[in-house]
């Protein structure tokens, strides 16, 4: 003998039975959904603080970078620069604070979380031209400087983007850091 069970369709029944099954099918689509959402906003560009690894990173190359201009023949200790052959031969003491410096200077200019502020505030935000000053650094040997940046970036093998964009980050600054050999006050 068959049992036949009776079950009665009520709207209530019909509406519940309907989002039950809207609410497996949209469980199952809401993954691909997100994701396709998520795509299509564009996701905010990392900094450039971010994009060359953050402050460690940063260090890195700035003490690399730090020591080869020491080193360098046209603006380090055997530059025909007086005071720059000076700072590189007779005040090495200060060069850690230096890096130290440098590296809030970049992970500032690059949008990181760190500020760089000055030790010898000048008219610029940044105060530059009066930590330069004295140096009296040529355009030339700024130049100098700027490309032996951009062969530390190669040694750190950072990506021509980024490259570009620190470089064009220092070479803004070329009017402050050389306002004492063009004899500005």
């Amino acid at each position: 003998m068959k049992t036949v069970v009776s079950t009665p369709f009520t709207r209530r029944g019909v509406v519940a039975v309907a989002v039950l099954a809207a609410a497996a099918a949209s469980a199952a689509v809401l993954p691909v959904h997100n994701a396709l959402a998520q795509t299509k906003q564009a996701a905010p560009e990392k900094s450039l603080y971010e994009r060359l690894g953050g402050v460690f990173a940063i260090a890195a190359v700035v003490d690399y970078f730090s020591d080869a201009v020491v080193k360098n023949p046209i603006v380090g200790q055997k530059s025909k620069n007086p005071q720059l052959r000076e700072w590189h031969t007779k005040n090495l003491e200060r060069l850690p604070g230096l890096k130290f410096m440098r590296t809030l200077w970049v992970c500032d200019v690059s949008g990181g979380p760190f500020k760089f502020v000055a030790t010898k505030p000048g008219t610029t935000p940044l105060g530059l031209e009066e930590a330069h000053r004295r140096l009296k650094i040529s355009p030339a040997e700024f130049d100098e400087v700027a490309a032996e940046l951009g062969r530390t970036l190669d040694h750190f093998k950072v990506p021509k983007p980024e490259k570009d964009e620190v470089l064009a980050a220092f070479a803004a600054h070329k009017d402050e850091v050389t306002a004492g050999f063009r004899g500005k006050s």
